[in-house]
């Protein structure tokens, strides 16, 4: 069954709150209503975060490196901490929130932090054992799905509907930018689910229907990069020699070399959807996805090989380590390797 707009864009809020791969599945007959766009209302978002026993089995949907820890963010609220390199975690031990947090960044490895459903934003000073509410917004539930900071003082956050937040002040206030509107639409609604940055400064932020939304003045203006595709990205990393790599709906990734003004289509037999994209020490490209996909590249992501997991975990994130890895989690928490 051919899928709408508005069920593609339900698609991929549910991708990036990954809830169950089964609801996945059900979107292409879904009904289609405008309300059901939102994710559904969490219970007393404001409530600390529950210490539970299932918290290692909780979908994770973002992961960084804080120093020598790994830090790991996900429903509920859960963020779990990794002192040994993802061979066991516990729950950091104050967490304000018990919102589904989304995505998280680490300008140090004590300074991070994380961003979720109703607006919520979190701030650690202590590597991600202690969080603090900068922002939330329990009467609206227009949820972020990803932060990005240059400094430890200047960062940006964005989701739901084009919303984008920059902070000049480590978090302590945030205002919202309004950006413009995309060519042929009527005004800027685009879902926004990952930002990055690059050395050189530019700033990228895969979006639905095929845009990259960029900026080359370090965030005071923003234009739209049109990649020829024409499904929502999920994932975006700057790799190494500056070279740009979205991935997103039905498998679909693509690279450009000049900071997003052309792009080139990378061909795969998959067509899982990506979910994230990582560069590893060795220089190698790493792309996971639905249904156990994780892809492999070792010419710079011009060409990727890969698996399909026999268990068909929903991935979620790729984390590098400085040897063997990465470290894989998915709906159900960190996976082993298979």
């Amino acid at each position: 069954m051919k899928q709408t707009a508005s069920s593609l864009r339900r698609l991929a809020l549910v991708v990036r709150a990954v809830v169950i791969t089964a609801t996945l599945a059900g979107f292409a007959t879904a009904p289609t209503t405008a309300a059901a766009s939102s994710p559904a209302p969490m219970l007393n978002p404001g409530l600390p975060a529950e210490q539970l026993e299932s918290a290692t089995t909780s979908a994770i949907l973002g992961s960084q490196h804080a120093g020598n820890r790994i830090v790991s963010v996900g429903e509920h609220g859960i963020i779990l901490l990794s002192d040994d390199s993802g061979k066991t975690f516990r729950q950091a031990a104050l967490v304000p929130t018990r919102a589904t947090l989304t995505s998280l960044y680490f300008a140090n490895e004590m300074t991070g932090w994380a961003v979720g459903h109703w607006g919520v934003i979190l701030r650690t000073d202590d590597g991600g054992e202690h969080w603090t509410v900068q922002r939330s917004d329990i009467n609206v539930d227009r949820p972020l799905f990803s932060v990005y900071f240059k400094s430890q003082t200047e960062g940006w956050a964005v989701g739901l509907w084009s919303l984008m937040l920059h902070t000049v002040d480590g978090g302590k206030t945030w205002g919202e930018v309004k950006l413009p509107v995309p060519a042929g639409a009527t005004k800027a609604d685009a879902n926004l689910y990952a930002i990055t940055g690059s050395r050189a400064g530019p700033l990228y932020i895969a979006a639905e229907r095929g845009l990259v939304v960029k900026s080359t003045d370090g965030g005071a203006t923003w234009s739209y990069s049109e990649t020829g595709f024409k499904g929502s990205l999920w994932a975006v990393a700057v790799l190494k020699d500056s070279a740009i790599m979205v991935g997103g709906l039905r498998g679909g990734m693509l690279r450009s070399e000049d900071e997003g003004k052309s792009w080139a289509s990378i061909q795969t037999q998959h067509k899982n959807s990506i979910t994230g994209i990582e560069q590893n020490p060795d220089g190698s490209i790493t792309a996971v996805g639905l249904d156990g996909l994780q892809l492999t590249s070792h010419d710079d992501g011009v060409t990727f090989s890969g698996i399909q997991r026999p268990d068909r975990a929903t991935i979620t994130v790729a984390v590098p380590l400085s040897k063997g890895g990465p470290l894989l989690f998915s709906a159900g928490g960190p996976l082993t390797a298979e």
